[in-house]
């Protein structure tokens, strides 16, 4: 499920479940709609104009009821990097430059989840999870799809890189893994065949993936990329970047610093900036420091006239508004100017927000989708202002409206409750594809895909979000969803046509992978396509975990492997399967898994909702008519129905080191259980602490009974503060540690704690964010890795020769070694070495989210972008000592 944003709706992902009737959908089903239904009470109630001037000075700090919780995921993901202020560009590739030069230790690592994940598998059809839903075979987010007649085909993730199909699909192979960004903006062939590869993830408008420029493969059908490829300089490197268009013997990028232009002939030589509206706010101006900069120069589409390569439409603008929004041409002086009519097409300030634009092969049309600010903030149901086109061909237009949010509820759309309905996450999911031989047929992607065959008049839902709530969905296992047919995940990004054979064929890209049907496909009787294909065949993992956890099989013949994914669910991989499953749904956060037992397993959703099952939450079902049968309980502490005032979006939660039965969870306060797995009830945590009013953990460990928690509040880079709480688990002792701003300690966020097991007085913490040498903020500091002998009083810096970049995981390992997951890789720092090594080999360049060991003599390493992996800790030996 792709869930609404619950910070600004103060929901409760946790409340007492309803007895099941018959006709109950999963959970995570009932809930989007009981979220919806809230939000657009909220919007009525008080929801005023978006664009006030505070808000347009507040950067990137939203507190609009944005409709997806991703918004709130990418807010949260870039604060950890960025706090206490803002990152100079070339951060990341300066780390990922030293990170070449690093000595490695022996080994390799091993794929985990390379193998078919499968979200409908009716062995998990438990009351939380989101099986029969539809969406069949998953990978992680899809954000670049580029195909030719060939049958080749190319997928891009969202941090995972880009992948190549020779078959129309399928049978993928990692083709970027030399670059040091595997973030995907867009992928796009050129009229000579090369494929270009804009890196840098930009369907937020945040700078949560930054990328390092932009890409050109002259031979993609064999070749790799290679940094050599990279087009001109480091102009576009830690930008976003949103598309890329071709005209005229120029390559124009829609990115977060403005619009820019190269000769697609002479790869070499700068890219020349063609537009920024706000140009001081530009790094090297004068208010390039400002944390709203970058908010200040966002771009998000080029449409260029067909019959006039110097005539040029520029879509420009943050997705909750800023007084710059507009279209804007090149006047007679050649200056940049506003547009002011184009018809139908709204122009103001408050109307531009995403825009996407699509031209038809023969150029007699052009299309767009338009997100509303205002909208965004006000409408209870939707944020789109409207699908549009240009029958003259023309960007300028006249334009004319073809559909709005009422016409697609119409079409057949799953999005018929109050408060998510069709374009609530148009700021978030939008593509246009025009069918190369008909300007008439167009597919438009939202949350769901949309098709018309006739310029607009009339659209049908090939696509639906989902199929719960259709008439012909059953839980039935046997039925796998039903019989309704198959659909593609949710979350629309990516798009593009491609031909194998003769048989031409449409590949969409989303939150769930990659899917294709045919490009003039069939529908059933509900009105829904009954031929798309999932590509995500194993061969391409894309996945976003958050966590991972590992358990001995109960069967007895190896582990399970579970772990918490961004709109994914909870994968749960059991020994000897070929084929994961979903026990869990919606997004999946911090995971704990029973090292005995893999089958008990705790999975929080988002904001400490933390639901438990012992038995991997197998189900069959019935819980639908017997609410006794059901396998999973939700357990979530009392800070989960605060929302974000509560918790953080993907917060903390963790075991004793030595009572498994404890367990410790992270939100405004610190809270604690004693049974373990037998938990039933909320109502079982307590409270050891209350870290303060506005402070969430951000990190927590446990051993022999005492605690340590990491904090922050605020936690972006406008007044960010930080601190380290300890205590003990039954409530006494606590006290906040002395950690000044300008101490040993950077003032930045506080990603991971380790506790020696064997002495509770030895701790070890782990900040992401950047050094002052690339941070701009109060206290930054220096460092990432910190060690205190004396319970917090003192800290030595333990960084020594790590690349400076965003810190995500420590973990203590048997041998008395330290393994670090940050940004770039994982690290290993010997029994009492001074410098670090890399982690073996074969480990993709993506964040290491989450480190953990397994009872196997596994170190498994969680990546936001390319699965989970696993590291035969056996390879490290015992380490050794440096000289010095």
């Amino acid at each position: 499920m792709c869930a609404v944003t619950l910070t600004a709706l103060g929901l409760t992902t946790s409340q007492a479940l309803a007895a099941p009737g018959p006709a109950a959908r999963p959970w995570q089903a009932q809930h989007l709609a009981e979220i919806g239904h809230q939000h657009a009470q909220k919007t009525a109630a008080g929801k005023t104009a978006s664009l006030s001037a505070a808000k347009a000075e507040g950067g990137g700090e939203d507190d609009s009821d944005e409709a997806e919780n991703s918004a709130e995921a990418t807010e949260q993901f870039t604060e950890a990097r960025t706090a206490p202020g803002v990152v100079a560009p070339g951060a990341y590739g300066a780390a990922w430059a030293q990170l070449q030069s690093m000595p490695h230790t022996g080994g390799s690592w091993d794929h985990v989840t390379g193998k078919p994940y499968n979200a409908d598998d009716p062995r998990y059809r438990d009351i939380n999870s989101n099986s029969s839903g539809g969406a069949g075979q998953v990978t992680g987010r899809i954000t670049g799809i580029a195909a030719d007649d060939d049958g080749y085909v190319y997928a891009g993730g969202a941090n995972g890189g880009v992948f190549r199909s020779r078959t129309g699909g399928g049978h993928w192979q990692a083709i970027s893994d030399k670059l040091p960004s595997l973030s995907t903006g867009a992928l796009d062939l050129d009229g000579s065949g090369r494929l270009w590869y804009a890196t840098g993830e930009s369907n937020t408008g945040a700078t949560s993936y930054v990328g390092t420029g932009v890409y050109v493969l002259a031979d993609p059908k064999h070749g790799e990329f290679q940094p050599g490829n990279r087009v001109g300089g480091a102009e576009l490197e830690s930008t976003t970047i949103h598309a890329l268009r071709f005209a005229g013997g120029k390559v124009w990028a829609a990115t977060s610093r403005g619009v820019w232009s190269h000769s697609t002939a002479d790869l070499s030589g700068p890219w020349t900036l063609e537009f920024a509206p706000n140009p001081s706010y530009l790094p090297g101006g004068a208010d390039a420091k400002n944390p709203s900069a970058p908010y200040k120069n966002i771009a998000n589409d080029i449409a260029i006239d067909p019959k006039d390569p110097s005539k040029v439409l520029l879509a420009i603008g943050w997705r909750s508004g800023d007084t710059y929004n507009g279209f804007y041409a090149k006047a007679a002086d050649g200056s940049w100017q506003r547009v002011a009519a184009l018809g139908d097409l709204p122009t103001g300030a408050g109307d531009v927000g995403n825009v996407t634009f699509a031209r038809s092969e023969d150029g007699s049309r052009y299309y767009a989708i338009e997100q509303s600010p205002t909208k965004l903030a006000t409408d209870p149901d939707s944020g789109l202002q409207g699908v549009y086109v240009s029958k003259s061909g023309s960007p300028f237009g006249p334009w004319t409206l073809v559909a709005d949010k009422d016409k697609l509820k119409g079409s057949g759309s799953a999005l018929q409750d109050d408060g998510y309905q069709p374009g609530i996450q148009s700021w978030y999911n939008q593509f246009l594809q025009v069918d190369p031989n008909n300007a008439d047929h167009v597919y438009l992607g939202l949350e769901e895909v949309f098709e018309t065959t006739d310029g607009g008049t009339n659209w049908t839902t090939p696509g639906p979000y989902w199929n719960f709530g259709f008439a012909c969905w059953s839980i039935d296992p046997a039925k796998q969803t039903g019989d309704c047919s198959p659909t593609t995940h949710s979350d629309q990004h990516a798009v593009a046509v491609g031909s194998l054979h003769g048989k031409t064929s449409v590949y969409v890209g989303n939150d769930g992978g990659i899917y294709s049907r045919p490009l003039k496909g069939t529908l059933d009787a509900g009105g829904h396509a009954n031929d798309w294909k999932s590509l995500n065949d194993g061969t391409i993992d894309t996945l976003q975990y958050y966590s991972v956890g590992v358990g001995t099989d109960p069967a007895g013949h190896g582990v399970v492997v579970s772990g918490g994914l961004q709109d994914n669910g909870e994968s749960v991989l059991r020994a000897r399967d070929k084929v994961m499953g979903s026990d869990f749904g919606g997004d999946g956060s911090d995971t704990i898994v029973d090292p005995k037992n893999g089958c008990n397993i705790a999975e929080e959703y988002v904001y400490l909702s933390i639901a438990v099952t012992q038995n991997c939450a197998v189900n069959d079902g019935s819980w639908t008519t017997d609410p006794t049968k059901a396998t999973s309980w939700s357990v979530a502490p009392a800070d989960s129905a605060l929302g974000g005032a509560g918790a953080r979006f993907i917060a903390p939660i963790t075991t004793d080191d030595k009572n498994a039965d404890t367990w410790v969870a992270g939100g405004r306060h610190v809270w604690v259980q004693h049974k373990g797995f037998a938990i039933r009830s909320g109502d079982e945590w307590s409270a050891a602490y209350d870290l303060g009013a506005g402070h969430v953990a951000s990190a927590v460990a446990s051993s022999g009974g005492t605690v340590y928690a990491g904090w922050c509040g605020p936690c972006n880079n406008q007044g960010f503060t930080r601190g380290i709480a300890t205590g003990n688990a039954d409530g006494t002792g606590w006290h906040q540690l002395n950690l000044p701003v300008d101490g040993v300690l950077p003032n930045r966020y506080v990603s991971s704690l380790a506790v020696d097991p064997n002495n509770a007085k030895h701790v070890y913490v782990a900040f992401s964010g950047f050094s002052r040498a690339w941070t701009e903020g109060p206290g930054a500091g220096v460092g990432h890795v910190f060690e205190s002998r004396d319970g917090g009083t003192s800290w030595t810096d333990l960084s020594a020769d790590l690349p400076d970049v965003p810190a995500d995981s420590l973990r203590l390992l048997p041998n008395g070694g330290i393994a670090l997951g940050t940004d770039l890789a994982a690290f290993y720092r010997a029994p009492g070495a001074r410098n670090w090594q890399v982690i073996g080999d074969d480990l993709p360049t993506t964040t290491v989210m989450q480190l953990r060991t397994g009872p196997d003599g596994q170190l498994y390493a969680a990546t936001h972008g390319r699965g989970i992996w696993s590291f035969d800790l056996r390879r490290l030996g015992r380490g050794h000592r440096d000289e010095d």
